[in-house]
C-alpha cells in the first residue's frame, strides 16, 4: 500500500518561499506520477503541479507556472514542490497524490493516493 506524508507547510509572508516535502512508502516516486493540489477554505480542490515517474516531465497550473517547481530525489523517495514569491491567494492546504504512471494530468480523480494534507498560510 502506498503512503503519502506532506511536510513542511507553515505561516509565510507575502514574497516569502516554502519548501513542501512528499515522501513516499510503500513504492519508489519513480514509479508514480506525483502531483500536488490545494484546497482553500470554500473553495474546490485545485490542481498545482505533477511529475511523472520516469524522466522529468512536469506540468503546472496557469496560476504557479514561473514561480513553484516541483521535483523528485528518487533517493530520499520525496517529492518536493518549491514555491516561491508566495502570494495570500496561496493559502490552502496543500495534498499531495500519486498513481501507478497510468495517468499525468490536472484530474484529481485520476490520483488514487492521498497524503493527509499540510497547511500553508501566506499573510501580507
Amino acid at each position: 500500500q502506498v503512503q503519502l506524508v506532506e511536510s513542511g507547510g507553515g505561516l509565510v509572508q507575502a514574497g516569502d518561499s516554502v519548501r513542501l516535502s512528499c515522501a513516499a512508502s510503500g513504492r519508489t516516486v519513480s514509479t508514480l506520477t506525483i502531483g500536488w493540489f490545494r484546497q482553500a477554505p470554500g473553495k474546490e480542490r485545485e490542481f498545482v503541479a505533477t511529475i511523472i515517474g520516469s524522466g522529468g516531465l512536469t506540468s503546472y497550473a496557469d496560476s504557479v507556472k514561473g514561480r513553484f517547481t516541483i521535483s523528485r530525489d528518487n533517493a530520499k523517495n520525496t517529492v518536493y514542490l518549491q514555491m516561491n514569491s508566495l502570494k495570500p491567494e496561496d493559502t490552502a492546504v496543500y495534498y499531495c497524490a500519486g498513481n501507478s504512471g497510468y495517468y499525468f494530468g490536472s484530474a484529481d480523480r485520476l490520483y488514487d493516493y492521498w497524503g493527509q494534507g499540510t497547511q500553508v498560510t501566506v499573510s501580507l
